[in-house]
């Protein structure tokens, strides 16, 4: 029977603030949902102290960790399945919140097999043209390159998660819908959360969706949820509030094509909002699949110069 690879996105609001008793309780909700990965988002002051709070976690999850520049993300790894190849530790110009960039190998596709791209990110709060040029940037994980043991140069299969405080492009049923510009009462968040479009107008921020699925990192809740017609994979991850506006996915996990026939489901683990005011994203890969991808022959994979 085949590994079922749990890949788990949380952006964990403020890392527990300094609270030591529900930053445990949110990490033990991760282990009740048995992860192999997991990508966190607002790892503040994990840093701290030598890194004894990403240790304690490190501790608590049973998992090897990576933290990425100013305690922004980090990835934690089930060192039974995944063993990183290298680190990625300038991620580009733009970024104000530093991904996690990670290229690592899943162990039971065997030596000889490509290795996966990996990021955990955080995109701008406030400045939509910022978080524009991050998703730019984040695309470039999308075309890293690895040289087989046959000499071949091939792109590396690719999956990203992350908290995009932006909206997805509509078109999937049961996507919460965006929000309308001028019934969101905070009207620094009208800013942060839109931009003017070609007519002039302030619109809802779906750019950096736009520009990943472009780029050919597929929002994979929508590709399961297309496929499947399973509506509980584009559930909210943040809920509605009277300042900012109606239920969003705004925390999505981004995957190249050939990783897509993996996915076995996706869904999303709601927490109180005592404890977070975003939810947990979970995505399942059949093990199998999964090394199958890494397995392929160059010929088989994206070519490097489009036709």
């Amino acid at each position: 029977m085949s590994t079922k690879i749990t890949v788990l996105s949380w952006n964990f609001e403020n890392n527990g603030g300094g609270d030591s008793a529900k930053r445990l309780q949110a990490h033990e909700r991760l282990v009740s949902l048995s992860p192999h990965l997991v990508l966190r988002q607002e790892m503040w002051r994990a840093d701290t102290d030598g890194n004894a709070i990403l240790y304690e976690l490190e501790s608590v999850l049973g998992m090897r960790s990576w933290l990425g520049p100013e305690s922004c993300t980090a990835i934690f790894a089930d060192p039974r399945f995944f063993h990183p190849v290298r680190e990625w530790p300038k991620p580009g110009p733009m970024w104000v919140l530093p991904p996690t960039a990670l290229t690592m190998r899943y162990l039971p596709a065997g030596s000889d097999a490509i290795p996966l791209a990996l990021a955990s990110y955080h995109l701008n709060y406030a400045s939509s043209t910022n978080r524009a040029a991050e998703a730019e940037w984040l695309s470039t994980w999308a075309d890293k390159k690895w040289t087989t043991p046959q000499g071949e140069t091939v792109r590396m299969p690719c999956l990203v998660a992350g908290d995009n405080n932006s909206y997805p492009v509509p078109g999937i049923e049961g996507d919460p819908v965006l929000p309308v510009l001028n019934e969101i009462k905070d009207r620094p968040h009208r800013l942060h959360r839109s931009f003017i479009g070609p007519d002039g107008t302030r619109v809802m921020d779906t750019r950096p969706d736009e520009a990943l699925r472009t780029a050919g990192l597929e929002d994979v809740a929508r590709h399961w949820s297309a496929k499947h017609g399973d509506k509980a994979a584009v559930s909210r991850t943040v809920n509605a509030s009277q300042t900012h506006g109606p239920d969003s996915r705004i925390d999505r996990v981004y995957a190249t094509t050939d990783l897509l026939d993996a996915v076995t489901g996706v869904d999303v683990i709601e927490v109180p909002e005592e404890l977070s005011d975003h939810h947990i994203v979970r995505v399942t890969l059949d093990g199998d699949r999964l090394a199958d991808v890494l397995n392929q022959q160059p010929s088989a994979l994206e070519p490097l110069v489009s036709p």
